[in-house]
């Protein structure tokens, strides 16, 4: 083992079983990218722009679309290029970089659901106290674990990957996937499969057992709320659909890179490619539909970019 050189420089391989029909999925994944971009910047501008949308229920939804717009430029842009020009080369620094900021900004995509199930609590069960509870200054309490939970965790996580020697440098992935670039090292990976596993149990599954907690709570105090609480159930029902879909594409992507029997290659990098990419385009999309504060600022919003359009044609 002291003999063998680590590889400081790796080939994402993914979907290279497709062979010359490789390029086609560049149309498919720039449409999502073009999507994912525009619908999440609209969202994010309504929401800054508009002094009605500057309540906290707002705020953590634009936080949402900072995080949902962020996390495809630190993958898709490299990978549309790969896709096209077969430019598959990534350094051992610039995969730990991508993968620091991936596993981060998907482990907020969580933390923020956490913060959207205690903002509806707060409003739907103590509705006299919400504006008390929701101030800054007492829901950092609330922020600040999570916030320092997600950075240890996603910081020890990439630097025992970063520790490793790799004897072999080709990863069937389109990113710098922590399990992907883990399976490529020599010896033993025990504790970075132990801590992989860890960063699972302690980020997506303790936000849902909080957020599972919080609803029970809600559901149960709705009919004591009357008719503000239901209102404010509307709410809790968009942030429900958009838990499922993201938990459900986690979950399918964890399970098919570790249960390998029987699964093409290609469907585990197309299930982990959409665990990151599809929820950036779902989120924006169904806060967009579904919260009609939200609907009715983007379509006034669209007829005024309309009406500057024709004016200036005209």
């Amino acid at each position: 083992m002291q003999n063998v050189s680590s590889h400081k420089h790796f080939i994402l391989d993914g979907f290279s079983e497709l062979g010359a029909l490789r390029p086609v999925l560049f149309v498919p994944y720039s449409i999502m990218f073009v999507v994912s971009l525009s619908a999440n910047s609209l969202l994010l501008y309504v929401v800054i722009s508009q002094r009605s949308l500057h309540s906290p229920m707002y705020i953590l939804i634009a936080g949402m679309a900072c995080v949902d717009l962020s996390l495809p430029l630190f993958f898709v842009p490299h990978m549309l290029l790969s896709f096209l020009f077969d430019w598959r080369g990534i350094s051992l620094i610039g995969c730990l970089v991508q993968m620091f900021f991936i596993h981060s900004l998907g482990a907020y995509q969580s933390t923020l659901l956490v913060w959207m199930a205690l903002d509806r609590y707060f409003a739907i069960c103590t509705p006299l106290y919400y504006h008390e509870r929701m101030a800054l200054t007492r829901f950092l309490k609330f922020i600040i674990p999570l916030v320092l939970r997600n950075v240890f965790m996603d910081s020890l996580l990439v630097s025992l990957a970063g520790k490793l020697s790799f004897c072999r440098n080709v990863m069937n992935h389109c990113f710098c996937e922590h399990m992907a670039l883990v399976e490529l090292a020599c010896g033993s990976t025990a504790i970075n499969n132990l801590v992989g596993l860890l960063v699972v149990f302690l980020i997506p599954v303790v936000d849902f057992i909080i957020i599972t907690a919080s609803y029970i709570i809600i559901f149960s105090s709705v009919p004591k709320s009357g008719g503000s609480g239901v209102k404010a159930l509307q709410t809790c029902v968009t942030h429900i659909v958009v838990i499922i879909v993201s938990l459900t594409i986690a979950l399918v992507a964890f399970l098919s890179y570790r249960i390998k029997n029987g699964l093409p290659a290609e469907s585990r990098v197309f299930f982990s490619t959409m665990y990151v990419l599809f929820p950036s385009c779902f989120n924006p999309i169904i806060y967009g539909i579904r919260t009609a504060k939200i609907r009715q600022n983007i379509v006034d919003t669209l007829k005024r970019c309309r009406l500057v359009s024709t004016g200036t044609h005209s």
